[in-house]
């Protein structure tokens, strides 16, 4: 059992086998460890995200290292039959690969039961074991960039379905009707770890007969269910104009790991807390989060607002046309027809607004934030949009003014941004860690809210060749895809990746991260070397 620094909050097991792995957070469910926050699993790994306040990382791993990962992971006592038209475009070319007809790739995938092992990728998405053992065929040499809802794949030992249409490089041998994501259920994905799964040829068999509550009509995964109405707001903000981009965002949608969501949420939390309580609302509550500035509101009734984050303009427009700039990080009033504008900031990228009584906006798995990546929560706010305010609870109070963060990011000047070094870092030649460091990495325009895409003189060059294993990633993770041209993962990142991750971006410096606009140049500055801890399992 290896444990594998992540970042001073988190650490990744690395266990000999998927067996080991399923043993190993069946033990932790069954008998949980205070601290630990979140575990995503993979296939030889579990991501642990603890509270260093209440378990120290010495203590978390001496606890986790006592853990019996010898015994057979229990098999849940429920099985999802998947319908599947076995028409996918890769099914000839997996039967060439193993040297079989088609007929009998079929006869092989329908012929035994599989179990979810972990999900992750995209919500909804479950990867299978358990199937017959030939059916074992590499992802695509190139990805498609389009693979559809529904879509039945092959990947390594693995099976899958995929939720949603998206990227993919795994191996198409068929679709399914039924819904894997599903907003509209109580509980969205419908396969969770430790399902058993069996697929059937509809071509075959009657699956009018199977019986109900286990197949969905059609792929929803990318559709949210109608939200519960809002009662009509007697105040509202009127959108002018949305900006660049304009999200609902609140702090994250946290402990939905197992349905294969991340947390997401506001790129720099700071400042959306500020807003909130600047406005006179709990700290939780949902701001309008902008990029760039554009975003233009125009108040309908008395309203009170407060905009932090960004040193952005601020201009206040009257009913008459009158207008004068106001201040950020302070309370301001609306009256009717007033129209607040954010301008271009001149220093960091995001703005936060926060309205006194909150946005009238539902929550969907708990909260408000728009999961870009995921497709899960709010849509963009786009011009026209009239966005209802709840009423006041309680008091009238809204915050004291807060003095503007110093420092905040620009292009003019390097961004150097503390860094954890692992989960991987010994994939990496000793020059390729050096140079991480060493050289600046300047942010390039394919950057957005899944992550910053880092382009630098040279390339990382990785010690260890092959694939890795699908493993689960957090904010900050700095992963290095075949080009050797870092990713630094963001709010939206996705909840696994297949590609080594060398460094994660520290805790008190994500924020900061959020803040970094296209163009700007950064720098990593390791803050501890990288060391990884074995212990023996427990038998």
């Amino acid at each position: 059992m290896r444990f594998l620094p992540v970042n001073l909050n988190a650490v990744m097991v690395e266990l000999d086998d998927l067996d080991q792995t399923l043993a190993l957070l069946a033990s932790l469910r069954r008998e949980p460890i205070d601290g630990i926050e979140e575990m995503v699993p993979a296939a030889r790994t579990i991501l642990i995200h603890f509270r260093p306040a209440v378990q120290s990382l010495p203590a978390l791993v001496d606890a986790i290292a006592r853990r019996d990962v010898s015994a057979q992971a229990e098999r849940s006592t429920t099985l999802i039959e998947i319908p599947v038209h076995y028409d996918g475009e890769d099914l000839a070319e997996v039967a060439h690969m193993l040297g079989i007809t088609p007929e009998e790739v079929i006869a092989r995938h329908t012929g035994s039961e599989y179990t979810v092992a972990f999900t992750g990728f995209a919500p909804g998405f479950g990867y299978l074991t358990g199937g017959h053992p030939s059916l074992n065929v590499p992802r695509r040499t190139t990805p498609r960039t389009r693979i559809p809802a529904g879509a039945v794949g092959l990947a390594g030992t693995f099976s899958g379905v995929y939720p949603q249409a998206s990227p993919g490089g795994w191996q198409i041998i068929g679709t399914t009707p039924t819904a894997m994501w599903d907003l509209g259920r109580s509980v969205p994905a419908l396969l969770q770890p430790g399902d058993r799964v069996r697929f059937v040829d509809i071509a075959t068999k009657n699956v009018a007969e199977r019986p109900s509550g286990t197949c969905a009509e059609g792929q929803k995964g990318a559709e949210p269910a109608p939200a519960p109405a809002v009662p009509p707001a007697a105040t509202a903000l009127e959108v002018v104009s949305a900006g660049l981009q304009t999200l609902f965002q609140d702090v994250g949608r946290h402990g939905q790991a197992g349905q294969g969501v991340s947390a997401s949420g506001a790129m720099d939390q700071a400042a959306c807390k500020a807003a909130n309580r600047l406005a006179g609302n709990a700290g939780g509550g949902a701001c309008l989060e902008t990029v760039n500035g554009g975003l233009q509101l125009r108040s309908r009734g008395d309203t009170v607002v407060a905009v932090t984050g960004a040193d952005a303009p601020l201009t206040l427009t009257n009913a008459a046309g009158l207008r004068w700039p106001v201040p950020n990080y302070q309370p301001i009033a609306l009256g009717d027809g007033d129209t607040l504008t954010v301008g271009e900031p001149v220093a960091g990228t995001r703005c936060y607004v926060a309205v006194r009584g909150g946005f009238a906006v539902q929550p969907v798995l708990g909260s408000c934030a728009t999961d870009t990546l995921a497709r899960v929560g709010p849509a963009a706010v786009a011009g026209g949009d009239v966005l209802g305010v709840r009423p006041v609870v309680g008091s009238a109070v809204v915050g004291a003014p807060e003095v503007p963060p110093a420092g905040l990011p620009t292009v003019h000047e390097d961004i150097t941004l503390d860094v954890v070094l692992g989960p991987r870092t010994d994939w990496f030649t000793p020059d390729a860690v050096a140079l991480l460091a060493a050289q600046r990495w300047r942010v390039t325009p394919q950057s957005n809210r899944v992550g910053i895409r880092l382009a630098g003189d040279e390339p990382l060059a990785r010690a260890v060749g092959g694939e890795l294993p699908s493993e689960g990633t957090c904010i900050g993770a700095i992963q290095v895809p075949p080009s050797g041209q870092p990713v630094l993962f963001l709010a939206d990142h996705p909840l696994t990746g297949g590609y080594p991750v060398i460094g994660t971006v520290a805790p008190h410096h994500l924020d900061r991260a959020g803040q970094i606009p296209v163009n700007a140049w950064v720098r990593f500055n390791p803050i501890r070397e990288f060391e990884a801890i074995t212990r023996g399992a427990a038998a």
